[in-house]
């Protein structure tokens, strides 16, 4: 994936004068309680609200079985976003735990059945690695939730140090994704 929409175009940054690259990212968005199709529309609806992030194409809604989970976690509705932004990478993480949090988000056991999750899986071909993020996201080129879903809005979608989406998505069982025609998130 490269920087868009093109690697040349910058945004002034209105308050420093400072210019700052658009950054394509790939947000992949869960929920598996309560009204989980409102909270995907919200996620959605809550991101193209934020400055410096523009909502450029949004995945069909498919239906998951929860991956590490307890046994008796109810199944994901999953969706992929594909934005530009200026926001720096951390700035990103802000806003993405800002808008679980608003849909009553609660952190505590790892797989635990959550009301939002909003993960940041690449931004252009950014890597980090600290105590807050890493990029890109460590565990979604083994996951079909993600990688269905990227693949149907970026056939050239590619996960920096792993491969193309197209590629990798040969690598894993996708059987438990289905798309759900009944669900659809609007822009």
């Amino acid at each position: 994936m490269t920087e868009s929409p093109t690697p040349y175009v910058l945004d002034a940054d209105t308050m420093t004068g400072g210019m700052r690259p658009i950054r394509q990212a790939v947000l992949s968005i869960g929920s598996n309680l309560g009204d989980r199709a409102g909270r995907l529309q919200g996620a959605v609806s809550a991101l193209e609200d934020t400055p410096e992030v523009t909502v450029v194409a949004i995945s069909s809604v498919y239906e998951t079985e929860p991956v590490g989970a307890p046994e008796d976690s109810g199944k994901f509705l999953n969706a992929v976003v594909l934005i530009d932004t200026t926001l720096t990478v951390h700035t990103l993480l802000d806003r993405a735990m800002a808008i679980e949090d608003a849909f009553g988000r609660e952190r505590g056991e790892p797989g635990a059945p959550r009301t939002l999750d909003v993960d940041i899986i690449v931004v252009g071909d950014r890597i980090a690695d600290d105590e807050q993020l890493t990029l890109p996201h460590p565990r979604a080129h083994e996951r079909a939730f993600v990688l269905v879903p990227w693949l149907e809005v970026d056939p050239e979608g590619e996960i920096p140090g792993k491969g193309f989406v197209a590629d990798l998505i040969g690598d894993i069982d996708t059987s438990g994704v289905v798309k759900r025609e009944d669900v659809e998130i609007i822009l």
